[in-house]
């Protein structure tokens, strides 16, 4: 099969490779997928989890890539709740070779159904967008109706996502950003927007919840925006700066077929909007990469056409 490999973390996506691998085998409670769809996220290579498996050991070369969407062509030993030709799309183990190429071998409890109506690039850029922002607001966050919430990044792919969330459970959104941005992040549901690089982020006042997707000075700045007992909730590492009378949560993200199918059901009832950026085939997605354009939204290779 065709898939892309990296071998040099040091290089980053400028040694990605487009190369021929030998076809994956399913092991014990695994599914193949014939890979239709698959996102990237830009910082992966940047993880341990892509160069080593679970004991420290060097697994390269490695593919990365870890959300997919695509159609199930083999069940490994003990395989249940899942069947071959069904849709499916998820979220890959992080220490496994990911869905970058044209087929994957994927635990099945990583995946989910895809409805027939819903088009394999939408349903590759929900996992991590659409878990990330999920398990930031309501696992935890734990968010409630009334409450005034910042989402930093709100019309990047999982702030887009978190905005309209909050919006549809009754939370007053404060969407941030570059100023470039107020009116993609205005238009998935912000209530107002804070641009990074012109206003004053202390301007803000208190609120209920941060949603960090940036980090650094940003995140810092935002422990001082949490009322008591409020919560500033990270996605980009450990928090460097504690609220001073409420809760820090920093976290990775987890695949949970009960999430991805609440997410799934509100793109295909049309409460949410997927924001994807550039599209682009297999054999493309090395120059994809390694653009220096600036991509907004997510990047979706499209394995198949």
């Amino acid at each position: 099969m065709k898939a892309i490999v990296v071998t040099d973390e040091a290089a980053g996506t400028a040694g990605m490779k487009l190369v021929e691998r030998p076809d994956p085998q399913p092991a014990i409670n695994d599914v193949i997928v014939r890979v239709h769809a698959s996102g990237f996220v830009n910082t992966e290579l940047t993880w341990p989890s892509t160069w080593t498996d679970r004991l420290g050991r060097d697994r390269t070369p490695t593919i990365p890539g870890h959300e997919l969407a695509g159609v199930v062509t083999a069940l490994g030993y003990g395989t249940t709740g899942l069947s071959v030709g069904q849709r499916v799309f998820g979220l890959t183990d992080w220490y496994r070779d990911g869905t970058l190429a044209e087929y994957a071998a994927v635990e099945a409890r990583n995946l989910a159904p895809l409805p027939g109506d819903v088009d394999f690039t939408v349903g590759a850029s929900l996992p991590v967008s659409g878990l990330t922002a999920w398990q930031g607001l309501f696992v935890h966050g734990r968010l409630r109706a009334g409450q005034r919430v910042v989402v930093h990044g709100a019309a990047g792919a999982v702030g887009a996502l978190a905005t309209q969330l909050a919006r549809e459970f009754g939370a007053h959104v404060i969407g941030t950003g570059r100023a470039a941005d107020r009116e993609a992040a205005l238009g998935f549901g912000a209530n107002e927007f804070v641009a990074l690089d012109n206003d004053v982020l202390e301007d803000i006042g208190e609120v209920d919840l941060v949603l960090d997707l940036i980090g650094g000075d940003i995140g810092k700045r935002s422990a001082r925006l949490v009322r008591a007992g409020g919560t500033l909730v990270s996605v980009v590492g450990p928090v460097e700066e504690r609220p001073a009378d409420g809760l820090a949560v920093d976290f990775v993200v987890e695949s949970d077929r009960a999430q991805l199918g609440e997410i799934v059901q509100r793109m295909r009832d049309g409460r949410l909007r997927t924001h994807i950026g550039k599209v682009g085939a297999l054999d493309e997605a090395v120059a994809t990469f390694n653009s220096t354009e600036r991509r907004k939204g997510k990047t979706i290779v499209r394995v198949r056409p």
